[in-house]
């Protein structure tokens, strides 16, 4: 077996499933969007700044590290920031390549300076659009519910992902903080979803148990579920998403920070993988995280000894669970399959 490698990673053609738009930022963007929009930030101090909206060790809890996005959210208010955002998102995710990109926010977070949820839509699909004509990326755009937002919010947003199915929108999500505020009380908004073809993925079991994926499977009707590391507490639904082939976003990194693993060796990603569950890597929020796709690629190797034979099992995964069309996956997962079994002299796999 050949080794693992950093530089052989990085051109991996490679999915990311699971990206808050406002999560990754670049840090002279923010800088840059607060001077032009006269925004307050905690320090102008490039490296202070770092400190202040970059994870630095853990945090208490998940509201904890959601409260970073106080400072990236101030200076996404117009349609301009937005646009820059999504398009540098894009580009860095393919210095990476990243072939398929989808990214999550929710424009109901975006109206401070009255911007309405459509202009910000736009914007966002517009940036993602330049960088889809400037580099090697296919891209998407995942609506975010909030789970403590009124149920009419939820709608709302529903309503908006299912305006723009075909103009850049790919799926519908539910994000937030997750204990007592739980999937089924949104279940209108699902509804809607659901019964108009729109994909789902909802964050569940990372600050909660096996319960809140229990819900966002059988209530809400969830084709892949944010995080889940908590699955493995019920065997009985663990086999339930294996069997449906319902894949985990697994964004090892930022589940240590926020406490919903207490140690990364401690991580049950391993288990899922040995057991069958289909699983991806994501960086979750690249700013805030302090991550690459590629860190998240090597954290794994390292602690877990993962290979190469691996993670053409987690990239295979990722693009067979991809908010894609059918034969666009199947192109990705074709060529990816191929590059590797040539780095791997393993010989061909059909898939």
């Amino acid at each position: 077996m050949k080794p693992v490698r950093r530089d052989f990673l990085l051109e991996l053609p490679k999915p990311e499933l699971h990206c808050h738009l406002d999560g990754s930022l670049r840090i002279d963007t923010i800088l840059d969007l607060a001077k032009t929009d006269k925004i307050d930030l905690p320090s102008t101090d490039r490296d202070e700044l770092i400190k202040a909206v970059t994870v630095q060790g853990r945090v208490k809890n998940l509201e904890e590290y959601i409260d970073k996005f106080k400072i990236t959210l101030a200076v996404l208010q117009t349609p301009e920031a937005l646009k820059r955002a999504a398009f540098e998102l894009a580009q860095d995710a393919s210095s990476e390549n990243v072939r398929h990109l989808e990214v999550r926010y929710s424009p109901i977070l975006h109206q401070d300076r009255g911007m309405t949820p459509m202009e910000s839509l736009d914007a966002v699909i517009s940036g993602l659009r330049l960088a889809e004509n400037e580099f090697n990326i296919s891209t998407g755009v995942i609506v975010c519910g909030i789970r403590n937002f009124s149920i009419d919010t939820s709608i709302q947003l529903a309503e908006l992902a299912i305006a723009y199915k075909y103009r850049g929108v790919i799926g519908y999500d539910l994000a937030g903080t997750e204990e007592n505020f739980p999937a089924k009380d949104h279940l209108e908004a699902f509804y809607l979803i659901r019964n108009n073809n729109v994909n789902v993925t909802l964050h569940a079991g990372e600050a909660y148990g096996p319960a809140s994926i229990h819900q966002a499977i059988h209530y809400c009707g969830a084709n892949r579920i944010g995080h889940g590391t908590r699955l493995r507490e019920d065997g009985d639904l663990m086999n339930y998403i294996n069997d449906h082939r319902i894949c985990l976003e697994l964004c090892l990194t930022s589940n240590l920070q926020t406490g919903s693993i207490d140690k990364i060796n401690n991580h049950p990603i391993r288990f899922y993988h040995d057991y069958g569950i289909r699983v991806t890597l994501n960086t979750d929020n690249r700013l805030i995280s302090g991550v690459t796709l590629v860190d998240e690629y090597m954290l794994a190797h390292k602690t877990f000894n993962f290979n190469m034979l691996d993670f053409k099992d987690f990239i295979i995964a990722g693009f067979k669970s991809a908010f894609l069309e059918h034969r666009e996956r199947t192109k990705l997962i074709k060529e990816v399959a191929h590059q590797i079994d040539d780095y791997l002299e393993v010989g061909s796999h059909k898939y």
